[in-house]
């Protein structure tokens, strides 16, 4: 088998134009590094055939002569081949249900598998990611969002101007325009109806970073939970700023027993918290999930709380509203938006049960009925839940990561995968990310046989239904 790095065609997702490795760093890899590079045809891809080609990499309809494949999404199943190694994002380490297909038909052709989620350095941080590119992209597709929900209730405002993410031609035209919108807002500032108008955000690494980012180019103060539970008593507020409320662990979670927050112990046991960030969705206008979760730890916004939250009186002010007597009389609380940049299907936000296209980017959740509508439209909270963000800011968010792929590449290629797992000479993070080893998995991922049993369980017994 030849020694060629391939790089495939994303055909996950209709509207995925990402690539793991930009041209320039192609160009580096083959002129530098000696390392010869086939990049599979694409007419989508956000850089073109030709500028690979122009880079020094041979363009190919597949992959074949290749022995190690990168690309940026899942591998579909039947495009495995026999003893090669894949380096994408699997989404296998949660044990994923509908990927432990994928996992198990990599083990029967005895691939290697690394996972760039699971690239970290010593500190346990990730070292390549998107998670800021999908920040920034989460938070101007949440601002477009917040403007035409409004505008549907029949209250306009500025954030009108702002369009999708992936509709711009740039991140800096995209930046542009909502900084105009933040001098609109300066100086004429926001309906009353929607005061005081709060955008509140889950977590604090890149992706919280990225579209906390996007926030600061509009007049915004920040406040602490603390203060955001007083701000309605304030008998008015200034038309002219947003208020910016950022939620660390203490904010989300309780102790059951009564007992002082310890996060230490929040993540060892999260059995013994119970998520009490349902006192914070009152006083919110927009709420950004922008945080790691599984499964093990509470999640942040229940179906009960936001049926909860729409038998509350408060509504905006100005729009009148009787007692309510069903669990949703009240149409309009206040919580507008929810941009869930996590995006884990049935997840830290239920009501999220599963990812939307680029093409169709919103529901509506009706809690009444417990069903999505997709578009804008409709009563009940509108949910932002893209799950590729970063393609639609596909050049930067591209080239950010190629920046940091491209220091692991030689000693992948150079790595010798016959050899056993405890001499495998490869970087610390990279060996940490080797999920499968010759169709093995290795040691810290012995846990995944669980997880492929039990999808393995259910299988059979639809099978024998």
């Amino acid at each position: 088998m030849s020694n060629f790095i391939g790089i495939r065609h994303e055909d996950l997702y209709a509207r995925e134009r990402r690539a793991p490795l930009i041209p320039e760093h192609v160009n580096y890899l083959v002129q530098k590094k000696n390392i010869d590079i086939i990049v599979q045809k694409s007419d989508k891809r956000v850089f073109t055939d030709a500028e690979y080609l122009k880079a020094g990499a041979r363009i190919a309809p597949d992959l074949k002569e290749c022995r190690i494949i990168l690309g940026v999404k899942e591998v579909p199943v039947n495009d495995f081949e026999k003893g090669k190694t894949y380096v994408n994002f699997s989404h296998v380490v949660k044990g994923q249900a509908y990927n432990m297909p994928r996992l198990k038909k990599m083990m029967e052709l005895e691939c290697n598998l690394i996972d760039y989620e699971k690239i970290t350095d010593e500190q346990g941080h990730r070292v390549i990611f998107f998670g800021y590119h999908a920040g920034l992209a989460g938070m101007i597709n949440s601002l477009w969002a917040l403007g035409i929900r409004l505008k549907e209730r029949g209250i306009e405002t500025p954030f009108l101007r702002i369009k999708q993410a992936h509709t711009y031609n740039s991140l800096a035209e995209a930046q542009q325009e909502i900084s105009e919108v933040g001098l609109v807002i300066a100086e004429e500032g926001l309906p009353e109806e929607i005061l005081p108008l709060t955008i509140g955000f889950t977590g604090y690494g890149h992706v919280s970073q990225g579209a906390q980012e996007i926030l600061g180019l509009l007049p915004v103060k920040e406040i602490s939970p603390e203060k955001l539970l007083m701000l309605k008593n304030r008998k008015c507020s200034p038309k002219n700023l947003l208020y910016k409320v950022v939620f660390h662990q203490e904010h989300i979670a309780q102790h059951k027993e009564g007992k002082p927050f310890d996060k230490t112990d929040y993540y060892r046991n999260p059995a013994n918290y119970s998520s009490l960030f349902e006192n914070y969705l009152p006083g919110l206008t927009v709420l950004m999930n922008c945080m790691y979760w599984e499964p093990r730890f509470p999640k942040l916004v229940t179906k009960e709380a936001v049926s909860r939250l729409f038998a509350e009186k408060e509504t905006y002010k100005g729009v009148e509203s009787e007692p309510a007597v069903q669990p949703t009389q009240t149409p309009y609380p206040k919580l507008t938006v929810i941009g869930d940049i996590t995006c884990d299907p049935d997840g830290s936000i239920e009501i999220t049960h599963k990812g939307t296209e680029i093409e169709d980017p919103l529901f509506v959740y009706n809690p009444d009925t417990q069903m999505q509508t997709m578009g804008y439209k409709g009563p009940g909270l509108l949910v932002m839940a893209v799950h590729i963000l970063p393609s639609e800011l596909p050049r930067e968010s591209s080239a950010s990561f190629s920046n940091a792929l491209i220091h692991y590449l030689k000693p992948i290629v150079d790595c010798d995968f016959d050899e056993s797992f405890s001499d495998l000479e490869l970087p610390k993070p990279i060996k940490k990310a080797l999920i499968l080893h010759n169709g093995n998995l290795t040691p810290d991922y012995q846990y995944l046989k669980e997880h492929l049993k039990a999808t393995s369980d259910i299988t059979t017994k639809a099978t024998h239904a």
